[in-house]
């Protein structure tokens, strides 16, 4: 639903730290359905300095850690952190906690129909498959809502034990070998719930037990920073538990305990994601809210960051399907006659990027906000 009220991206009542990070990444969610990381990678030579950053922007295959693996954790961290301050608004006008929790329960019940539905539109009919972040958010923001009124001890113990329940199923599932890929305890639960796998991509629906955490946590940081500790204290208590958790994750690698797998969300890459977003939260609450940073560079940022929900239904729909075909006859006919194919994959994506993003600006001029 669409609401024509004045925008306050720009204001100082806003956490303009939140803003950033939440425009940022769906800034580079909408790049990827800009083919942009593609077509830079198909350019690139693949030992070259481009070639070799732009991997980053690709999922790792399985055991390992690219910068593209944060950005599913950081979208589910930052829904958490958003969460206290949206319930705190509720309940300043007016509204029951039990209003705010039907609430709740009708945005989590549209985000799974939106979720279902838009594997739906990549297949071409109808299916029932659970894989998109929409779908498991729908989880973790059901989970981390029962919780929001709960102690900081609590909070933390209720996310330990899902990862702890999420280890031990996959390691009671197969002992000897309990993270292979296609072949673990997050597949035979996906037989069970839809009666297919992701074959070649090894995701898993039950991720959304474990990553509940990175929500979980994002709320606990936005309770955190609505608490009247000073703003020192909230930025030095986010960074000693990113950095904990960071270690913790890397050490579980390291020692081999548990791999670190973003397809099947294991223990240790949840801590690593989720000490990453802590600390990323961390640093721009110091440098935009604390610092006042008086720079705009980040505007055009935060601008795509208050329609997340529609942007990144559009650019999964009409933007992947639709945008890069019809930009690409324009780029090829202009263009096609003096730069090589490489170069117009490039220009085209980037324009798509470009049409992409004033979307949301001329959303936000216009002062139109969709939401759930």
């Amino acid at each position: 639903m669409a609401s024509n009220r004045k925008p306050e991206v720009l204001t100082s009542e806003r956490l303009k730290s939140l803003d950033l990070f939440r425009g940022l990444v769906m800034f580079l969610l909408i790049g990827e359905a800009a083919q942009v990381y593609h077509a830079f990678t198909d350019a690139a030579d693949s030992d070259s300095f481009l070639g070799l950053l732009m991997l980053q922007f690709h999922h790792h295959p399985w055991n390992g850690l690219r910068f593209w693996d944060l950005i599913q954790p950081a979208f589910m961290f930052i829904v958490g952190v958003a969460m206290p301050f949206s319930l705190a608004s509720r309940l300043k006008k007016g509204s029951t906690w039990i209003q705010a929790f039907r609430h709740i329960l009708r945005r989590c019940l549209t985000l799974l129909a939106l979720g279902v539905g838009l594997h739906c539109v990549y297949n071409g009919r109808l299916v029932w498959e659970l894989w998109n972040v929409l779908s498991q958010l729908s989880f973790t923001i059901l989970v981390t809502f029962l919780l929001l009124r709960k102690s900081y001890q609590m909070q933390l113990a209720v996310s330990v034990i899902l990862l702890v329940v999420a280890e031990v199923s996959y390691r009671l599932y197969d002992p000897s070998a309990p993270f292979v890929k296609d072949e673990n305890f997050g597949s035979y639960m996906d037989m069970v719930l839809m009666g297919k796998i992701n074959n070649g991509g090894g995701w898993v629906t039950i991720n959304c037990m474990s990553t509940a955490a990175h929500t979980i946590w994002g709320a606990m940081c936005g309770k955190l920073l609505l608490s009247d500790q000073t703003p020192i204290e909230k930025v030095k208590w986010m960074t000693i538990s990113g950095l904990v958790i960071l270690v913790s994750g890397y050490s579980m690698d390291l020692l081999q305990l548990t791999p670190i797998v973003k397809r099947i969300a294991t223990t240790s890459f949840v801590l690593v994601s989720g000490g990453y977003c802590l600390l990323m939260l961390a640093f721009l609450y110091w440098i935009i809210d604390v610092r006042k940073s008086k720079a705009t560079w980040f505007d055009f940022l935060i601008i795509v960051g208050m329609n997340p929900i529609f942007i990144y239904l559009f650019a999964e729909t009409v933007g992947h399907q639709w945008f890069n075909d019809a930009v690409r006859i324009f780029n090829d006919g202009f263009l096609g006659w003096f730069l090589s194919d490489p170069v117009l994959a490039i220009t085209n994506a980037l324009l798509v990027w470009y049409l992409m993003w004033y979307i949301c600006y001329w959303l936000f001029r216009k002062r139109i906000f969709f939401k759930i």
